[in-house]
């Protein structure tokens, strides 16, 4: 997930720097930054999903979890992973291959999706499948949660490992909940055009930070911060900082009392 992400923000980063700086880029280019930010965006909530069922593994099923969770079976779920987000969007690209004309992608366009994929099926496509992976994945955070929360309370041991497993999935929902602002986004941009006419550019810059940027944000604090070893390391590291400004700070007043 956090590679998956990586990925998500380099590209989109790069192609909001693109628009910013030339406006207008080569279709051809277009189509290749915008088909690999939705494959990696589309793949964020189905691996919140994939994460919220080996946590349901280990906590309701802990005898079983070493032989179903293997590395051999995790590479194959990622690979699915990969298949499921990619099969939907790349289907975009065949149908303006077949459409459009081949000088349609020696032209120059604002980057943006309806701007390289025109064609209004496409739109209603991408709805209707954006509505089945949201409502999967929603559904199988709630399915785990649930079932992780009733082995908590009827388990006399574990139930710290328990408690923490409850909590990730909560935090992942939250996560998903950040991430379906993306579905909601294109209209509210709209409206805000209306409202604040000729400003569209910072419209979408803010946009991005809160639709884009700050559901990743939430990935190093789950599994960076709520790490106990991380987190021992990173309080080491606050505190010898602190300490050095503190000196510092000691040196400068004797040097001004001299």
């Amino acid at each position: 997930m956090v590679i998956n992400d990586a990925i998500q923000l380099t590209v989109t980063i790069t192609l909001f720097v693109l628009s910013y700086i030339f406006y207008k880029i080569n279709v051809s280019f277009c189509c290749f930054f915008i088909l690999v930010a939705v494959f990696t965006t589309r793949n964020t909530p189905v691996n919140l999903a994939s994460m919220a069922i080996e946590r349901y593994i280990a906590i309701c099923e802990p005898l079983r979890h070493s032989h179903i969770c293997t590395a051999r079976r995790t590479y194959i779920v990622i690979g699915l992973i990969w298949f499921i987000c990619v099969a939907p969007d790349i289907t975009d690209l065949f149908v303006t291959l077949a459409t459009e004309s081949l000088s349609f992608f020696h032209e120059s366009v604002f980057c943006l999706r309806q701007n390289v994929f025109k064609d209004p099926i496409l739109a209603y496509k991408r709805q209707a499948f954006d509505i089945i992976y949201f409502s999967c994945v929603f559904l199988t955070l709630v399915f785990t949660y649930l079932r992780i929360l009733f082995a908590a309370r009827a388990l006399s041991t574990e139930k710290v490992s328990a408690q923490r497993a409850r909590n990730t999935i909560l935090l992942h929902g939250a996560q998903l909940a950040m991430c379906m602002l993306s579905y909601i986004s294109p209209s509210v941009e709209i409206v805000l055009h209306l409202i604040f006419p000729g400003r569209i550019l910072e419209i979408r810059f803010a946009n991005y930070l809160i639709v884009y940027i700050l559901p990743r944000f939430l990935s190093p604090i789950i599994y960076g911060v709520r790490d106990k070893k991380f987190r021992k390391y990173l309080k080491i590291y606050f505190l010898s900082n602190r300490c050095s400004v503190k000196l510092h700070k000691v040196a400068v007043q004797d040097k001004d009392s001299m």
